[in-house]
């Protein structure tokens, strides 16, 4: 090459591409198309995210916490029943829980007597429904 034609293209803004407008015909009796064109489709709610589970557990010993741990970690608000666990073991459960959801940013109800909400901070709890059963025993007691 010489170098004329070197400093020809070098001052010359020349590209070396070459850009080819080609339209293609849809043929939509083709299922091979058909299933290129709905490739392209996206699903919104798969995009929202997997749905909020509810998982109700009811331990017998203080050895299923973990269990019920793990699913408040993995974002599952957990309702659990300790009638089945003698006193000891049920507190011993719910400080453990009490820890787990504080960290994970979560928080934790009692719904009644030996029944508890554990939820991550994915899941928002309203209202309360301890103070709702106080509040109408109290006028329950008044004669109501």
């Amino acid at each position: 090459m010489s170098i004329k034609n070197k400093i020809k293209t070098f001052f010359t803004m020349e590209d070396d591409y070459e850009y080819v407008d080609e339209e293609e015909s849809m043929d939509m009796n083709d299922p091979q198309q058909q299933q290129t064109k709905k490739s392209n489709v996206v699903n919104l709610t798969a995009m929202e995210g997997p749905a909020s589970k509810v998982v109700l557990c009811e331990p017998r010993n203080y050895n299923e916490a973990q269990e019920i741990a793990d699913n408040v970690v993995n974002k599952r608000a957990v309702i659990i029943n300790l009638q089945r666990v003698d006193y000891q073991q049920a507190k011993r459960i719910i400080d453990f829980l009490s820890g787990t959801v504080y960290a994970v940013n979560g928080d934790i109800q009692k719904l009644g007597d030996e029944t508890f909400l554990c939820a991550p901070d994915n899941v928002d709890v309203s209202g309360s429904i301890t103070e709702a059963f106080l509040e109408e025993n109290e006028e329950h007691n008044k004669g109501w």
